[in-house]
């Protein structure tokens, strides 16, 4: 039977049935790998990663250029205005680069504008997440668009607003390549996956994290609920191959039975495994609220959420010795070499830490692991 017809009848189950087969013949046991990674970090670097003086800065997704220098790609949002909601309206994706893993990173240049026109990019990009497969580097990110004005300091945009319900909800992912990683980045003019009417997944798609699997397939894993305002929910899609066209996992992941309250996916593939990483909205799965959780799957797409573990605490210890209590500690990513992941990338904030719109500072910060 040809390949797509199979995929086709099959459903999401059998498309990860071939490489599960191999998986499993090597797969390490799922509590061992859910405990080792927290075992993994190493103290943060005070003064690595990523920070601008009249920016907020968020995200940061890490790679190694083909210049062997080291490069971050991040949010930016003008501190004319608050960073929270305005993070939604007036984002755009910086490069910065450094000459090692934990910096600290130098801005480099404005890497993905919003796009304008009638595009749905137009207004704000923002969740960038960059791969490399063969000789092109795909970043995958948020775009939105919306009506009326920009945001500004005199007439600011308000949180869980009409406008702004109706922009969270008009978030899609996107995918821009190149041969560099200094561009310039093609993008798609469609996204990558819509909503669906009536589904899990039918407000929004954002917060994309692409794992390339062994047998030359991909995973995507993303954001999205299934009304306004409602709990955060994360599920994946397959394909095969970057572009799509994307098999989608008919739930989202489960948790005791029922859909996972959880956001910022990064997955990896290592040890025989699937592995994620992402950001506990109660506590409920890692045992801190706004944490991280390490969750392993034999196949990307059964999730052995009964043995998830608390993958980084928002209690930063650092290399000077002092523990700091993080107002906020998410959107993990990993810098991987040679298959294996070195450096765990965190946007952070100070602040009160009950509301992203009363962080005094924002930026991304490194924390190595351990190899």
């Amino acid at each position: 039977m040809h390949r797509r017809t199979f995929l086709a009848r099959a459903g999401a189950a059998a498309v990860a049935a071939p490489w599960s087969a191999r998986l499993r013949a090597a797969e390490k046991s799922a509590a061992t790998d859910a405990v080792s990674f927290i075992s993994r970090l190493q103290p943060a670097v005070v003064g690595s990663g990523f920070e601008l003086p009249d920016h907020w800065v968020w995200c940061g997704a890490p790679i190694r250029g083909e210049d062997g220098k080291y490069h971050l790609f991040a949010s930016r949002i003008p501190k004319s205005v608050l960073f929270h909601p305005h993070w939604l309206f007036m984002s755009e994706i910086v490069r910065a680069e450094a000459a090692t893993p934990v910096g600290p990173y130098r801005f480099a240049e404005v890497a993905l504008p919003p796009r304008g026109g009638d595009f749905f990019d137009a207004r704000s990009t923002h969740n960038p997440h960059i791969r490399k497969v063969g000789d092109t580097y795909l970043l995958l990110y948020m775009g939105t668009n919306y009506d009326g004005p920009t945001p500004s300091r005199d007439q600011p945009e308000v949180w869980r607003s009409p406008r702004y319900l109706a922009t969270w909800a008009r978030k899609r992912i996107g995918l821009a390549t190149s041969k560099s990683v200094k561009g310039p980045w093609q993008r798609l003019d469609r996204p990558l996956l819509e909503p669906r009417p009536g589904e899990w997944d039918s407000i929004a798609t954002t917060n994309p994290s692409l794992c390339p699997l062994p047998d030359g397939s991909f995973l995507l894993a993303y954001k999205s609920r299934r009304e306004n305002l409602g709990n955060l929910q994360v599920g994946v899609a397959r394909a095969p191959h970057f572009t799509g066209p994307w098999t989608r996992q008919p739930t989202p992941w489960l948790f005791k039975g029922k859909p996972a309250h959880v956001e910022d996916p990064f997955l990896w593939a290592e040890g025989g495994r699937v592995h994620a990483l992402m950001k506990d909205m109660t506590g409920e799965i890692c045992g801190e609220q706004f944490s991280g959780v390490h969750v392993t799957s034999a196949d990307g797409l059964n999730w052995d959420f009964d043995r998830a573990t608390l993958a980084y605490s928002r209690k930063l210890k650092w290399n000077d010795g002092v523990v700091r209590q993080q107002a906020f500690l998410e959107r993990p990513q990993l810098l991987i070499e040679n298959g294996r992941p070195t450096h765990l990338f965190c946007a952070t904030a100070e602040g009160l830490g009950k509301d992203l719109k009363d962080a005094t500072r924002t930026w991304n910060t490194v924390i190595p692991l351990a190899t």
